[in-house]
This record gives structure tokens, sequence and C-alpha cells, in this order.
């Protein structure tokens, strides 16, 4: 069973002072220049996992060990590291150079970005983390590492926003070098949580009888009954759908309760209670900002 290297062990590991921040902060990011932290000279990493992110540019002769695969570098590549998996490189010739950064989840979570790091596709276990470069790509990344170095001595306000975005470039990278039906497994794994999304929102409806009352409201209650994360069924539902999850729910309560004032003699009160409003003036505020007029005059009116 591989061990688990969190972000203290790595310090220690590479003989570097442990931060403040990591004790007294949510979040963590970092990034290092490969040479001055292991030397130039061969290495070998033990095969484990780590308890972060870790987004490596590595220019030299290796070979990575990643999950069940063994994979040799001859030149230049780009490895995505993600803490569900373990994996280690050893190099091949001494004149290794590179640069690599490491962050937390919380990093991004705390930021309220919206960007669930592990739904990215590169860090999606099964898949191919690792990407060779031609020369110009490799100046390309070597250009958002600097960026990110440049950023991190700086004492601008808002230079973790900075980072992120560089972090976010790095992904996009690699994403683009993926092949078409690694993208597609993407495609096909919104179209499956869309799907199910879906079907389990029509599953409580028609609502019936009267003290019956919806069970799941909000993004957050299904996402949890779809075993995910509830900013990835937003991300999934805007872009298969161009609407919010809680605009579709909402959309679907609208169209429910003039079914049950058209074809039910129900009293408004107990039509709001079984769409699951507590307040029957809270149901009256909703419906009236989506159809421009009230439960009663929209009764009246059909």
């Amino acid at each position: 069973m591989p061990e688990l290297t969190n972000l203290q062990d790595f310090y220690k590991e590479a003989s570097l002072l442990i931060p403040e921040r990591i004790q007294k902060e949510i979040g963590h990011f970092n990034v290092f220049k490969t040479e001055e932290i292991f030397g130039a000279k061969q290495t070998r990493m033990p095969y484990n996992r780590r308890a972060y992110y870790k987004i490596s540019l590595i220019i030299g002769r290796n070979r990575a060990e990643y999950a069940d695969k063994v994979i040799e570098i001859e030149k230049n590549a780009l490895l995505f590291a993600t803490p569900q998996i373990p994996y280690n490189y050893h190099s091949l010739d001494d004149n290794q150079t590179g640069i690599f950064c490491i962050f937390s989840e919380d990093f991004f979570v705390q930021s309220n970005t919206g960007i669930v790091i592990p739904d990215m596709p590169v860090f999606q276990p099964g898949g191919n983390p690792i990407f060779f470069l031609t020369d110009e790509q490799m100046d390309e990344v070597k250009l958002i590492f600097s960026k990110m170095l440049r950023e991190l001595e700086s004492d601008y306000t808002y230079k973790y926003d900075l980072i992120r975005n560089y972090v976010m470039e790095l992904i996009h990278t690699g994403q683009k070098l993926q092949p078409v039906s690694a993208l597609n497994m993407e495609t096909n794994a919104f179209r499956r949580v869309s799907s199910l999304f879906m079907e389990l929102l029509e599953r409580q409806f028609p609502v019936e009888p009267p003290h019956q009352k919806l069970k799941l409201r909000s993004a957050k209650d299904y996402a949890g009954q779809l075993s995910i994360h509830v900013n990835y069924l937003n991300k999934v539902l805007k872009e298969m759908t161009g609407k919010t999850t809680t605009g579709l729910i909402l959309e679907r309560i609208i169209q429910e309760a003039k079914i049950l004032l058209r074809h039910t003699d129900w009293n408004i009160s107990e039509i709001a209670y079984s769409l699951g409003f507590e307040e029957p003036a809270h149901f009256n505020n909703l419906f009236k900002k989506h159809t421009s007029l009230t439960p009663k005059s929209f009764r009246a009116w059909v």
C-alpha cells in the first residue's frame, strides 16, 4: 500500500522550512525549480501518494510510474499528479531541470471560484497524466511558471487570484493536449449527469396528495443524491442546458404549481406546502416573480 506524503512531509524531504501559512491558512500554493530543490543529478522519488496536487514541467530523460503505467520521457513533459493516485519518476541522465507547483484542493475551494479541481479531466483516474511537449510548448509552459514565481515574490494584494488563473492555464494546456477520445469521455460524463439529474427531478412529480412534500429542493440536495460536488453539478447543467441547477429546479416547481392551480381544488396554502414552501407568502412571491401573476390571479385567469 503506497504511503501518503503530506505537505509537511514534502518540505521536510526537500530540506525546506515549513511555511507558517500551512498551519494557519486554509489552502496552500508554492512553486519550485526542480534543480534547486533536488539537484540536477540522478534522483529517484518514492512511489507513493501525495496529499496535494502537483503540476510538473520535466526537462530531461526520465521514467515515470503512474498507477499501473510506466512511461518513458525522452525530453520535455508536463505531469499532473493528484492525491488519489500514487506515482513516481526517476531520472535517466544527469541533466535534469524543470519546475513544479504544489497546491491543496482548498486553494481553489476557499476562493469561491466554483472550480472543482478533482473534476478537471487531467486529474481524472484512468486517464494519461503525462503530456509530451515540443520545444515551443515547453517555452510557453516555462513562461507560465515564471509568472507564478514573480507573483509569489510580489506584494500585490490579489496575487493568489492571479496565480489561480496561471494554474488553470497550465491545466487547460494539458487538456488541449489530450486526445479527442479523452475529451469525449468528459462530454459523455456530462450527458450522463445531466440525464440523471433530469430523471431525479421528474421523479418528484406529480405531487399528490396535498400532504406530500418535495424532498429535494436545492442544488445541494440533488448533488447529494447524485454523489457529486454541487459545483460540478452546476458546471454540467450550465454546459448542457445553459441554465443553472437552481433555475431548472424552480422552473419545474413553477410548472407544477401551474398544473395544480389549474387542475385541482387545493387551496393555495396546500399547494405551497406540497411544493416545499413553509410560508405561502414565499410561494406567492416566487410565483409572481416568474409569471407576473399571483397564484390566485393565475387560477382566476385560467
